[in-house]
């Protein structure tokens, strides 16, 4: 299972997969011994964990190895339990959004739901079921992840130090994911400021920030090399943020695998829609923000009015600034050579991707 020294970005992928499906295959068979659907909620799991960019636990094992780590297993243990945070924290927002479809295809949620009606069931007690079977397989995953971590086989306080990061990585998450839920109350305008706190705080902490520093942490980096890690992990949180923001409402759905309705009809407070907020056009069109029953002609109505105000603009000039800020701080940090290489191509990717 474990890779070979200076094993390439594909072999680190399938050490990580491997281990993961390692991992998911002995819930699945533990589950054998309970109901069926639970055997089944195992099996959606581990057809989550299958593929995917991977891009936390690959960024935990590139920068642990750039920083000198030798302990490989220890590496890919963290690197997992990073999957299995994210995958839990993608199912619960999906719950928390309402969410059906993720990466083109139906949802723990949809998925469950829809079975059932097939056997008869009412449409409300059916949804209720799949959100229900959503929230249990999130805090499996939760569980499972804090577990990865708490058996590493490495030294006390060092472990401590990474129970530490995730704990404090969870805590901070949650913060940004229910200040995100507040914001989409509309019962407060919201400020540009505040989105880029809910952002740093729900995406930044726990896809950066986490991955980074707990591979520091497991390298035995100083403080400094910590401290530096985590103000360069934190911007580029923000930048892969925003442009998941812009993508969410102007990208291509082929590619991003997610309807362009979808954060419009959630009525998800973003900076593009804080901005917008300012334009006089946004009264024409607020009614339709929100709204669970948008109709494309309406979706059309609400993204023009968000270009023609400038938000759009606006979040990309925002998005190049931190780029190049970020750029610096990576140049001017004491790391190694081969890291700051791998953050700057991550900055450049998060900027340029389209999905």
């Amino acid at each position: 299972m474990m890779s070979e020294p200076g094993a390439t970005v594909d072999e680190i992928t399938l050490t990580i997969e491997a281990r993961l499906t390692e991992v998911l295959a002995q819930g699945r068979e533990r589950s054998r011994a309970f109901s069926a659907t639970y055997f089944q909620l195992w099996d959606s799991l581990e057809a989550m964990a299958r593929g995917g960019k991977k891009i936390r636990p690959r960024l935990l094992m590139d920068a642990y190895q750039a920083l000198g780590g030798i302990d490989e297993r220890a590496a890919v243990e963290a690197a997992c339990a990073m999957e299995l945070l994210h995958i839990a924290l993608v199912i619960h927002d999906d719950v928390i959004d309402k969410d059906l479809i993720r990466r083109g295809e139906m949802n723990i949620t949809g998925r469950f739901a829809s079975e059932a009606m097939l056997r008869g069931v009412p449409r409300r007690e059916a949804h209720a079921w799949g959100e229900a079977s959503s929230i249990l397989a999130g805090d499996l995953m939760l569980t499972f992840a804090h577990s990865l971590l708490a058996r590493l086989d490495i030294q006390e306080d060092r472990r401590h130090a990474v129970l530490d990061v995730f704990d404090d990585t969870v805590f901070e998450s949650a913060a940004g994911e229910h200040f995100d839920v507040w914001l989409s109350l509309h019962l407060e305008r919201s400020r540009p400021q505040d989105v880029l706190v809910m952002v740093d705080q729900k995406t930044a902490a726990y896809s950066f920030h986490a991955p980074l520093v707990l591979a520091a942490v497991l390298a035995g980096a100083t403080t400094a090399v910590i401290e530096e890690l985590t103000v360069i992990a934190r911007q580029i949180g923000v930048i892969y943020q925003l442009r998941d923001d812009v993508l969410g409402l102007f990208g291509d759905e082929r590619a991003t695998g997610k309807s362009t309705l979808s954060d419009l009809r959630e009525g998800k407070e973003t900076l593009l829609i804080a901005y917008a907020r300012a334009d006089a056009a946004w009264a024409d069109v607020e009614p339709f923000f929100g709204d669970n029953n948008i109709r494309v002609s309406e979706a059309h109505r609400l993204r023009r009015v968000i270009e023609e105000s400038g938000a759009l603009f606006f979040v990309e000039s925002v998005i190049a600034e931190r780029c190049e800020h970020v750029h610096a701080l990576i140049q001017n940090a004491d790391l190694p050579a081969a890291l700051s290489e791998q953050l700057i191509a991550l900055t450049s990717t998060c900027n340029s991707r389209a999905s």
